[in-house]
């Protein structure tokens, strides 16, 4: 079997093409066809990302509120894992050095 080579895109055309979508009136899948990318990745651009405008620089894309939260979600999952071994950890610990006493 071959191994599936996807396709990247790099932010400028993520950035570019969400722009198209807000502003030239087409629909995401006429744009898509134009723009050669695979059926339904504006959509999923456009729920990821979020444009960022300012004065003195270019529009930039930053994940979204929603995709933020899901990435504090999962580093806090994370982290409560490490700190349930921790715990696991020092119950051990405790229970070892308690029976050296008795």
């Amino acid at each position: 079997m071959r191994d599936k080579r996807y396709r990247t895109y790099t932010p400028e055309f993520k950035r570019e093409a969400l722009e198209l979508l807000k502003n030239s009136g087409k629909s995401a899948g006429q744009l898509e066809r134009e723009l050669g990318i695979t059926p339904g990745m504006l959509l999923k651009w456009r729920a990821k990302y979020q444009m960022v405008t300012s004065e003195k620089e270019p529009p930039r894309l930053e994940p979204s509120d929603l995709e933020a939260a899901k990435r504090e979600i999962q580093r806090l999952q994370r982290e409560l894992k490490e700190m349930a071994e921790e715990r696991e950890i020092l119950k051990k610990v405790v229970s070892i050095f308690s029976k050296k006493d008795a």
